[in-house]
């Protein structure tokens, strides 16, 4: 499933967590226990969706991973992408160049995304449907 949002593939891990100055490390302040909590995920999935760059991180000096505020948000939106079939790459080509502090119409352009998405979806089960109410023979119903 491709998605229109963005086409930048995207970044690894060590590329997303490195070590930015100190404005940036600024608006990222939340700890993974932090935004696993706030988005109802383990630490080990907020680690996976940073992984896969749904969230990005930074390190500080420690080498702790922070996360900007909408990093919670970003995960709970991916978890119901995923329940409209879309994957994870395809929710971090959503969010490769969605800026880390969002405003409405951030989130705008990935709603209607995800309901396009959905009718899209919704439209081809309704097609399958049909095929198979048809009574022809399953093995011959094209998908």
């Amino acid at each position: 499933m491709s998605v229109s949002i963005a086409s930048a593939p995207f970044s690894s891990q060590a590329h997303q967590a490195s070590q930015v100055g100190e404005a940036s490390q600024a608006s990222h302040r939340l700890t993974v226990r932090d935004v696993a909590e706030s988005s109802g995920v383990a630490p080990s999935a907020v680690r996976f969706y940073e992984e896969h760059g749904v969230i990005e991180a930074v390190r500080t000096s420690g080498n702790q991973r922070r996360f900007a505020e909408s990093a919670s948000c970003r995960i709970s939106v991916a978890r119901l992408a995923q329940g409209v079939g879309l994957t994870v790459r395809d929710m971090a080509e959503i969010f490769a160049d969605f800026p880390a502090e969002p405003q409405a119409e951030d989130w705008g352009r990935v709603s209607a995304t995800l309901i396009t998405q959905a009718e899209q979806r919704i439209a081809d089960l309704k097609q399958q449907l049909a095929s198979l109410q048809s009574g022809g023979k399953l093995c011959e119903l094209q998908s």
